[in-house]
């Protein structure tokens, strides 16, 4: 059984953070591999990429999420007691939690919240001369989340309280004072939001029973007993922070219909499914976040190889997402491309493979493309705004990688349809 090609480098941890984009599709191609063997953090870590590759990853009875994640992404992004962290009966009971939230009714309700929130910014933005994108979306996603889960939120309060939870996705991944400031902001929101559940419990503040701030509050474990606080506040946290981080997303919308006017024609001509080709290019096209790691349950051999137990194990989304054996021209930006897709949840993996209810495949992808259906009615069809001059190339040495001016607009003009 040959040996699994293995990186060079004694550690690679700073090449990952140099590249997280990139690090694992090169060192595929030098190693003619989908796999290869690289420590990080001084840990032995499988790399994979490909869609026979995530369709391995989803594979429950070989994998377990538990342990994976480096203790600095728990810290930050994940929290830790949440949902991604769990295995089997326990991780399906919490899921279920969740994807109870996800009927298209309330998902719809989020996006009409979204779009209240983009017409109030609208009009301030038409006011100011200029305005950054990725930081006003920011915020205005903030205001539509919070409503929808259930949680009151002081006009004084918002500011403060998207910065929270913008960092802790945005500076997650970074090294030195980003990071701590990540890391503080972690422990800021899990007591804001700990308290949150704290004051639903005695009966101090009622949201609405199907609100999702409800449904975490009171949610019960397999053993009976409610969540602990602070575990309530890291799931709940788990709706707010991946729908603010959709802010992202949609600077790759603003970015796209730049560099590709022909496109914002086409939407603002209600071509029939070009809306949704196009938001799924962006998707797979942009690069949102780089991998997902998994941890080997027992021994196993897999094309030829030995993954031995406990070896940790991470899948390339984005090179998944770029595989010349799954999409033509990866690199290119063609919309089109989605009339022909075949479906599969493993050759497009923007927000992690497999399916929703029994893998880790995250069930906010239907949130996203709300969200994202929102942005492009608003930035194609019903906004008018200059580009000024300004630094658009996509920054991919950081996470998440946005262009390098964050994508500021002016003269922004609000139009009826």
């Amino acid at each position: 059984m040959p040996p699994i090609p293995r990186d060079t480098r004694f550690d690679s941890t700073l090449a990952l953070l140099s590249a997280p984009y990139d690090f694992i599709s090169l060192r595929c191609a030098r190693y003619r591999s989908d796999l290869f063997e690289a420590r990080l953090l001084l840990r032995r870590t499988i790399c994979m990429k490909g869609p026979e590759a995530a369709e391995l990853l989803c594979d429950i009875d070989r994998f377990e999420r538990r342990g994976a994640m480096p203790l600095r992404i728990q810290k930050t992004l994940l929290g830790q007691g949440g949902v991604q962290g769990l295995d089997a009966a326990a991780h399906r009971h919490r899921k279920a939690m969740f994807m109870a939230l996800m009927t298209p009714e309330r998902i719809g309700q989020l996006g009409a919240l979204s779009a209240d929130a983009w017409r109030a910014s609208s009009q301030k933005w038409a006011a100011s001369s200029q305005v950054t994108l990725y930081r006003e979306v920011q915020e205005l996603l903030t205001r539509a989340v919070c409503e929808w889960v259930g949680i009151p939120l002081e006009e004084a309060e918002v500011p403060h309280r998207t910065r929270e939870l913008t960092a802790l996705f945005d500076a997650a991944g970074a090294i030195g004072p980003r990071h701590w400031w990540s890391r503080l902001a972690r422990r800021r929101a899990e007591r804001w939001i700990g308290d949150i559940i704290r004051q639903i419990r005695a009966g101090r503040l009622t949201p609405a029973e199907e609100s999702p701030a409800h449904a975490i509050a009171w949610h019960r474990e397999l053993n009976g007993e409610l969540l602990r606080p602070r575990v309530a506040a890291v799931e709940l946290l788990n709706l707010l922070r991946p729908t603010v981080a959709v802010s992202v997303y949609i600077v790759h919308v603003a970015h796209a219909l730049h560099q590709h006017p022909e496109c914002r024609e086409r939407l603002r001509a209600c071509e029939d499914g070009y809306a949704g080709r196009f938001l799924q290019e962006v998707r797979r096209f942009y690069p949102f976040f780089p991998a997902v790691a998994a941890r080997v349950r027992s021994d196993f051999d897999w094309n030829g190889y030995r993954f031995p137990r406990g070896r940790r194990v991470m899948l390339d989304l984005y090179g998944t997402n770029h595989d010349a054996r799954s999409w033509d021209a990866p690199e290119e930006f063609r919309p089109e491309r989605f009339q022909a897709w075949d479906g599969s949840p493993f050759n497009f993996i923007p927000q992690g493979p497999g399916d929703h209810h029994l893998n880790h495949r995250c069930p906010g992808e239907w949130i996203t493309l709300e969200l994202m259906k929102v942005a492009v009615e608003f930035l194609a069809c019903r906004l008018r705004y200059d580009v000024p001059e300004q630094d658009l190339q996509i920054d991919r040495s950081r996470l998440p990688a946005l262009p390098r001016s964050r994508f500021f607009i002016s003269h922004v003009r609000l139009e009826d349809r």
